[in-house]
């Protein structure tokens, strides 16, 4: 069993181990899409610090019984940074690591979006807004079940112009899933242009709190300041609670950092060994 403090894939992380890993999983993000030749590096390199707190520090699960009853529930809503997702879940012990070559690949158990298939994946992905319904529905069944297990869902922040976003957040408080954490990746980019071109999300936090929720904030690339409001998240719940996590899309390669074009652009042979020299 995986929680705070405990060895995972034969390692012991400690908080200042953390930094990093992180590089390390950065490095094979981008060789992941380079080898596929697509997928999406800016939002994985976003969500990625997230992900590594999450899996590495705070998460109760089981690489050698994914399906173990007991476990939290993760849930990648914005699915199609599932290049991220799969380094956290090669390295943590789902799959092999060499696995992470056949992204995208006919009859590969990692594909373009997250799925069940792939072991460690709670939910399929594809189109933006279903992941926030689906862990409620998760969070509601460990309440059925008797359950303590806690439920994160990881959303984009342009994912948050969806409605069914909202009609979620409102059933989630009205039914009072104190076991349910959602976390915004909040990078300002989506797709090809920054959120506030689409549609202005601020002030998303009073937004959230007047859908009932209790919001924190937090320097998504900090591992001090994630792991201290993850910890927030898991005490004194009284109802959900979102944490919205400022992040940079593209983060930890200089020119793919605040720019739209590497939102679902692999990087080419030139672009690769500079983003591969800067995370060495």
């Amino acid at each position: 069993m995986i929680g705070t403090d405990a060895a995972v894939g034969g390692h012991n992380y400690s908080v200042s181990d953390l930094p990093a890993l992180a590089k390390e999983l950065r490095r094979d993000v981008i060789q992941t899409i380079y080898t596929a030749g697509s997928g999406h590096p800016g939002g994985s390199l976003s969500e990625l610090d997230i992900l590594i707190s999450l899996y590495f520090r705070v998460m109760r699960h089981n690489p050698q019984d994914p399906q173990w009853p007991d476990r939290d529930r993760f849930i990648l809503s914005k699915g199609h940074a599932s290049p991220g997702f799969y380094a956290v879940l090669a390295r943590a012990g789902y799959f092999p690591k060499e696995e992470l070559a056949t992204y995208r690949q006919l009859n590969s158990r990692i594909q373009g979006h997250a799925h069940p298939m792939t072991p460690g994946v709670e939910m399929n992905s594809g189109s933006l807004g279903m992941g926030l319904s689906f862990a409620l529905g998760c969070a509601l069944a460990a309440r059925l079940d008797g359950k303590d297990y806690l439920v994160y869902a990881l959303l984009g922040d342009g994912e948050c112009d969806e409605g069914e976003i909202w009609e979620a957040a409102m059933s989630a408080a009205h039914h009072e899933a104190t076991n349910l954490v959602a976390i915004v990746d909040r990078n300002r980019i989506q797709n090809d242009r920054f959120t506030d071109q689409v549609m202005r999300l601020e002030p998303l936090a009073r937004k959230w709190r007047d859908f009932g929720w209790r919001v924190l904030e937090t320097d998504g690339h900090d591992f001090e300041a994630l792991l201290s409001t993850l910890d927030k998240a898991r005490r004194r719940r009284t109802r959900p609670t979102v944490i919205i996590a400022n992040t940079v899309k593209g983060k930890g390669v200089s020119f793919m950092e605040n720019n739209p074009g590497f939102h679902g652009r692999a990087p080419n042979a030139q672009e690769f060994e500079k983003a591969m020299e800067e995370l060495a």
